[in-house]
């Protein structure tokens, strides 16, 4: 199941992506044309989602390969470094926009409006069918690549709106600053989508734990009757729908091999159902040296720079 939505997304990136990229090339040509900053912000947006599409496409191809020596997980994590890069595009084309329009509020040019408007129209009408082709046949909730590609497009979608509005308004009431207006709007929306996929990717990056996963249920199903304690819980994102977890569980000494492996597939039986994929849990007596905090305490001393030098 988890395969086949996989090949879905790529399929639908890839639709998406042809039609994104050459509707881009006309919005350009369009935008300086017609001297609309609308249309270019606006293109320059779609430039993005070509990319953010592109990028897309090879995170899932990367993320295909077979774990190895050299990278055990694969390479997964590419799909998240796709997701923070279309994150960081799109708040590097909300503040371009921004400096565009803030020069033009000043001395707002001759726009030439009914192929503005147009444009504006065709670029809506492309970004809907776009937008409808991924939420129907891409993951766009739980997959944080495809996400940020959805994103892309439905920001995009707003700014060939916003620029339909702002021809209307230069058109019927010759409204000149209605162009970078328009765009600051559209920039603020972009913006927005932008913060929230880079703040999104950067937790992955960071190992934070998984938002939809609370880290006390886990703790609770960890303890337990045999579980004397728990400690050195970790739990994190390798890519989207891929969580893992490593803690170390102290048990009665006296119970056999068997009883402990019982108890093991009791435990990891609650935790995939929670959504945790990769599970690795430590098994030791009541000898082990442990701290009586869940979480890890481990302080990472940092190195002494004056070792082996003479004053």
């Amino acid at each position: 199941m988890k395969h086949k939505q996989e090949k879905n997304n790529q399929k639908v990136l890839l639709i998406s992506f042809i039609i994104i990229t050459v509707y881009m090339i006309i919005e350009v040509v369009g935008g300086f044309l017609t001297n609309s900053l609308a249309l270019l912000s606006d293109a320059g947006h779609m430039l993005s989602d070509s990319i953010a599409l592109g990028i897309a496409l090879l995170a899932f191809k990367l993320s295909e390969k077979a774990a190895s020596s050299t990278n055990t997980y694969g390479l997964k994590r590419f799909e998240i470094i796709a997701a923070s890069i279309n994150g960081l595009t799109l708040l590097g084309v909300s503040i371009y926009i921004f400096y565009e329009a803030i020069k033009r509020f000043g001395n707002p040019p001759e726009v030439a409006t009914t192929g503005m408007l147009i444009i504006g129209v065709v670029g809506l009408i492309v970004n809907i069918i776009v937008a409808i082709i991924m939420f129907k046949g891409a993951d766009t909730k739980d997959n944080l690549n495809m996400r940020g590609a959805f994103l892309h497009v439905m920001s995009d979608m707003l700014g060939s709106l916003g620029a339909i509005i702002a021809a209307l308004l230069m058109i019927f009431f010759n409204f000149g600053l209605a162009d970078p207006i328009a765009s600051v709007l559209v920039a603020i929306l972009v913006l927005r989508s932008g913060y929230q996929v880079s703040r999104d990717s950067l937790h992955v990056l960071m190992e934070g734990k998984p938002k939809d996963i609370s880290l006390t249920e886990v703790i609770k199903i960890l303890k337990k009757e045999q579980v004397k304690t728990v400690h050195d819980v970790h739990l994190w994102t390798i890519t989207s729908r891929f969580n893992v977890l490593t803690a170390h569980l102290v048990v009665d000494g006296e119970l056999t091999v068997y009883e402990t492996d019982d108890l093991l597939k009791e435990i990891e039986a609650s935790l995939e159902y929670l959504g945790i994929q990769h599970i690795t849990l430590q098994i030791e007596s009541k000898k082990h040296y442990h701290t009586d905090s869940a979480l890890c305490e481990i302080k990472i001393e940092k190195p002494d720079l004056h070792a082996g030098h003479n004053h």
